[in-house]
């Protein structure tokens, strides 16, 4: 018997009798939605859980940080360029950026705020994904120059009257970072001191102000929202060292370390490392060889691991559940099939006594079988999308909490062809063996059947 025969034979049996194989079919798609959805929010549970993590930093680098001791011992380890030449030789490392951090007070008229400056090489700036609203980003200046973050101008508060901070107002300060002229005082010390007498009862002068233009601006999200660089103010490495060197000539700069006689070390000491690494699987391993070094490093990467293992034992509970459904589902096809077999009994019997093929009656039946699931899991497949967009759309305002874009429930193409797949072998393993019973029957047995 051919197999398009077999075919349109099986496929006409079923509808031959279309309540049961609609309540038969009915299940498998029940079992198909079940687990799609189940297995779809495990995935979009763990997807959005990796956007939170990127949000906050790439999963890919590695912060390297000074031991933890006191800081003006000279036996600590420091970060310096020798460092930076040790872990770039390392295997799985791509690029190594060191950061100079120092604070600042910056000031426009009556306003004035903290800042928190990073020095960044210019090179590291294309891998840190900063969008930019004005300007530019530092570099390509000769002199120093800030890129302010998009939270910046939040900071500013008035010292005159009680004209209130932008957190008391809602309000910002009328100043444009991109055109009014920033003054920037780097002598945080001198700076709260002035006015008051000094050891000598000298009255202490104020510092020196610097006029730092802006070559940029963080582009500015949404009413409240927060941007991961949104604080920082940020500057080119080379250009920042330069500078802080004039400012401090002989005195120890803030943030640095000094000797044991109270003196500045000639070299300017770095206050983090950034480390790439060219993948995520390669993190953890590097991460320990740096700590075992006496350096403290952190990434992101521990974490996503233990989140990860956490998500799939959800992903395999969720599952399970869903396969409880789908497995009730086998029983009724298994029913289903049976119940043909006793109602075709003579039917049966008239193809084996005219030399049907016994594996075409099994075949016959588990075509039969594999149909239903076939039908009931693209029903089951389509009906899970349908609620997938139904529970994203409701979980909408969850998302914009936890600062992802993506929802919750996710099917992936390889999830939809595997409920497919999963579903016409299920049909065809409950069908088995009703299909083996079917070729076992006596040829004569079965035509005297009543």
């Amino acid at each position: 018997m051919k197999f398009l025969d077999l075919l349109r034979m099986s496929s006409s049996n079923l509808w031959k009798r279309k309540v049961r194989t609609v309540l038969t079919v009915l299940g498998v798609v029940i079992g198909v939605a079940s687990i799609v959805v189940m297995v779809s929010l495990g995935l979009g549970l763990s997807r959005s859980l990796m956007e939170q993590y990127e949000s906050y930093g790439s999963l890919t680098q590695i912060e390297v940080n000074e031991p933890w001791g006191d800081s003006s011992s000279e036996e600590i380890k420091r970060l310096d360029q020798a460092l930076i030449d040790e872990i770039s030789a390392m295997e799985y490392v791509e690029s190594v950026y060191p950061v100079l951090q120092t604070q600042a007070i910056a000031k426009y008229g009556s306003y004035e705020a903290y800042l928190q400056i990073q020095g960044i090489p210019k090179t590291a700036f294309a891998d840190m994904d900063i969008k930019v609203g004005q300007g530019r980003l530092p570099g390509e200046d000769q002199t120093l120059t800030f890129f302010y973050g998009s939270q910046v101008l939040q900071q500013f508060q008035s010292t005159k009257g009680n004209g209130g901070s932008y957190w008391e107002t809602g309000i910002l300060p009328d100043i444009d970072l991109m055109k009014d002229p920033i003054f920037v005082v780097f002598d945080m010390d001198a700076y709260y001191a002035a006015g008051t007498p000094d050891e000598n009862g000298q009255t202490q002068k104020p510092p020196k102000k610097y006029l730092i233009e802006t070559c940029g601006v963080e582009e500015t999200p949404g009413e409240d929202e927060w941007t991961r660089y949104g604080w920082q103010t940020f500057c080119d490495i080379e250009q920042l060292e330069t500078e802080l060197k004039k400012i401090f000539k002989n005195k120890v700069i803030p943030g640095q370390p000094s000797t044991k006689t109270g003196k500045p070390y000639k070299e300017i000491f770095y206050n983090q490392l950034l480390v790439n690494v060219d993948d995520m699987d390669h993190v953890v391993a590097l991460q320990k060889t740096l700590q075992d070094l006496g350096y403290d490093a952190y990434s992101q990467a521990e974490w996503v691991e233990s989140e990860q293992k956490t998500m799939g034992y959800i992903q395999a509970v969720l599952g399970g559940i869903g396969a409880v459904s789908l497995f009730v589902a086998a029983i009724g096809i298994t029913n289903t099939m049976m119940m043909s077999i006793y109602e075709r009994t003579k039917e049966i019997g008239v193809m084996k006594v005219l030399g049907c093929d016994l594996r075409n009656i099994r075949s016959l039946f588990l075509m039969e079988a594999g149909f239903i699931g076939f039908i009931g899991g693209v029903i089951g497949l389509i009906l899970s999308i349908v609620l997938s967009v139904v529970i994203n759309k409701v979980a909408v305002g969850a998302n914009e909490y936890m600062g992802t874009t993506s929802g919750i429930s996710y099917i992936p193409i390889w999830l939809a062809l595997l409920s497919l797949v999963f579903a016409v072998m299920v049909g065809m393993v409950a069908g088995f063996f009703p299909a083996r019973r079917a070729m076992r029957l006596s040829p004569l047995a079965a035509i005297r059947n009543e």
